[in-house]
């Protein structure tokens, strides 16, 4: 009897943490930011796009498809492995790797592009900037959290 209870505390997860909640929570709200971007800008929205400067619509319709494959793994990878945190699953690490290799394509684009003036200034580069570091510090927390077995 004894060894059964103990097999079957044994298996139960950790408590959830408080901080999966808030990391959670946060960085689905971030990413769901970049997946809106995503979407209306691949959809052609005009009333998303109306915001934009003249030159940035035709900037971003002539990347070439492996650009394309890029931003969307980068933006769906880190949006999925945020909510795979709220499930509290260990394939948020995966989807986080998944984005950061989106991220890096999309980066090589931005950096080998002719692009337009008004997306080469220190804003757009340091917002860039706050995207790596989540990025980063996403796949850092979901595998830090694997491994306390939070993340299963």
């Amino acid at each position: 009897m004894s060894e059964t209870l103990e097999a079957l505390t044994h298996d139960r997860r950790p408590k959830t943490p408080w901080h999966i909640w808030t990391v959670g929570i946060i960085a689905t709200l971030w990413n769901a930011g970049g997946v809106l971007d995503y979407v209306m800008t691949q959809t052609r929205n005009e009333s998303y796009l109306g915001s934009f400067s003249p030159e940035q619509p035709d900037y971003f319709f002539n990347f070439p498809i492996w650009a394309n494959i890029a931003w969307a793994f980068g933006v769906w990878g880190a949006f999925i492995g945020s909510l795979l945190i709220l499930l509290r699953s260990r394939y948020a690490v995966a989807a986080f790797i998944i984005s950061l290799l989106g991220l890096i394509g999309s980066t090589i684009y931005q950096m080998t592009a002719d692009m337009p003036s008004s997306l080469n200034t220190p804003g757009i580069w340091a917002f860039n900037a706050l995207i790596w570091t989540s990025v980063i510090f996403l796949i850092w927390y979901s595998s830090k959290m694997t491994g306390k077995g939070i993340l299963r």
